[in-house]
């Protein structure tokens, strides 16, 4: 989905009129959204994972080992949204699932040693997702500053 450019009568300190597509904020973070899943889904496919397993083992590479409902709070996603996400990455043999001997409710998701290697190829692909942005390291923490913010401040609502 190509984004139509902004209007040339407008300045960065000057918000369009409401009523334009290209003036929604909220459009412009899912044009964003959408490009950024367009870059990364060939990337990680070559790996034999979706996003959304990729968001999964980023937490787990992090920590190692983590609840399932703790890798749903870091990813902001309700609980049973990520065990459907686990379930293939256990196929995979990426990651096992372990029934906590204190609390039989509670199920740990551990990273096995063929999830842990999976880490250095995806550096290989978030170099080369971040290449196709085209923006400098500045730039990028800037970015990611502003889009934290924002989420912040809209869960804050």
């Amino acid at each position: 989905m190509k984004v139509p450019p902004t209007s040339t009568s407008s300045t960065p300190d000057t918000l369009e009129p409401a009523g334009r597509l290209d003036a929604q904020l909220c459009f412009a973070l899912y044009a964003a959204h959408n490009a950024m899943t367009r870059v990364f889904r060939p990337l990680l496919a070559a790996m034999g994972l979706t996003y959304p397993q990729y968001l999964v083992l980023l937490v787990l590479w992090e920590h190692h080992e983590m609840r399932l409902g703790a890798i749903a709070d870091q990813l902001d996603l309700a609980p049973q949204a990520v065990s459907p996400i686990v379930d293939p990455l256990a196929d995979s043999c990426l990651v096992t699932r372990m029934t906590d001997p204190q609390d039989r409710r509670v199920v740990n998701v551990v990273l096995t040693p063929a999830g842990s290697a999976l880490e250095a190829r995806a550096a290989g692909v978030q170099d080369m997702a971040r290449c196709q942005t085209m923006l400098d390291d500045r730039e990028v923490v800037a970015l990611r500053n502003s889009l934290k913010d924002l989420t912040e401040r809209l869960g804050t609502q």
